[in-house]
């Protein structure tokens, strides 16, 4: 009969085998009773949300409006562009609008309801301003697409302001400072170099640097749901910012590939965990990536 307590090497055994398998599944490969296996696996801590890496990729919380914020957009001065009024008044609101003040924005909407001549017809005449500007040029006409859709443009606008104000309501000045999460991303990588074609570090030499970090790898599915919501909103808040924010480093790159590679291999602990998943696969445009059929399958086997 085996011990109710399995010694260093058993311990390592169901906790290796955890990852990968069920409970009831552990216990036949190990000989050992079900609930030894569980508690085995929660005493560990290894399969609880781990606080440390939570900390570590966590916005800072939001300050008073004291803190420093860019100033206030004016009021744009009309210009003369395509020397058609009604084209030139609907692209100065368009500038108005993107200023994102929801009281400017409140009086563009008000001038609007004055042009007669309807908004798809506008777009058109500018279509064609474009095209006659830029002969050759297959792609001198994006600039019309959505031109009619003011209201579309205004919902966009006031949603960049509001990030524009979180951003440094919680960076301050510091909004494009390396956040620590990114200071740990090129520490942990540091002295790989970019290869190939894509100009991409080797995916099993990142793993191994972040695995030797193993106080800062995600424990769970939703530990890695919680890191990617930090990149995602990082980045929002710094394009709401900065219409010349680029893209992320390198670095960080891998750690997301990394952290989206490890959501094949943590078992869901409940079908909540599992359908978060799914749900930031579909929401996110992410079933076409690599690993995302592991993910799935993994998914699909549910907890247990």
């Amino acid at each position: 009969m085996q011990p109710p307590v399995a010694n260093e090497e058993r311990r390592r055994q169901v906790l290796e085998l955890r990852q990968r398998h069920s409970f009831s599944k552990v216990a036949e490969l190990t000989g050992l009773p079900v609930g030894t296996v569980k508690a085995i696996a929660s005493r560990s801590g290894a399969f609880r949300d781990n606080q440390a890496h939570r900390e570590l990729f966590s916005l800072p919380p939001l300050r008073p409006s004291a803190q420093t914020l860019p100033a206030v957009p004016e009021l744009p001065p009309p210009q003369r562009v395509t020397g058609d009024e009604e084209v030139d008044a609907v692209l100065w609101l368009r500038s108005v609008i993107n200023t994102g003040q929801a009281a400017l924005i409140a009086k563009a909407r008000e001038a609007a309801k004055r042009i007669k001549t309807p908004l798809k017809e506008l777009e058109r005449r500018y279509t064609q301003h474009l095209v006659a500007a830029n002969p050759g040029n297959m792609f001198a006409t994006f600039a019309a697409f959505g031109f009619d859709d003011l209201e579309g443009l205004a919902t966009k606008a006031i949603k960049r302001e509001a990030l524009r104000v979180e951003g440094f309501s919680r960076f301050g000045d510091a909004l494009f400072d390396d956040t620590p999460a990114e200071a740990f991303c090129l520490a942990a990588l540091a002295g790989l170099e970019l290869s190939g074609c894509m100009l991409e570090f080797d995916k099993g030499a990142v793993a191994s640097r972040f695995r030797d970090r193993p106080e800062l790898m995600p424990h769970t599915l939703t530990d890695c749901l919680h890191e990617f919501a930090f990149w995602n909103t990082l980045y929002s808040l710094r394009r709401a910012a900065s219409a010349d924010f680029g893209d992320s480093l390198p670095e960080v790159n891998a750690r997301e590939y990394f952290v989206f590679g490890l959501m094949g291999q943590i078992r869901p602990r409940s079908k909540a965990e599992a359908v978060a998943v799914f749900r930031f696969m579909a929401d996110e445009d992410r079933m076409g990536w690599s690993g995302s059929e592991e993910i799935l399958l993994n998914l699909v086997g549910g907890a247990g």
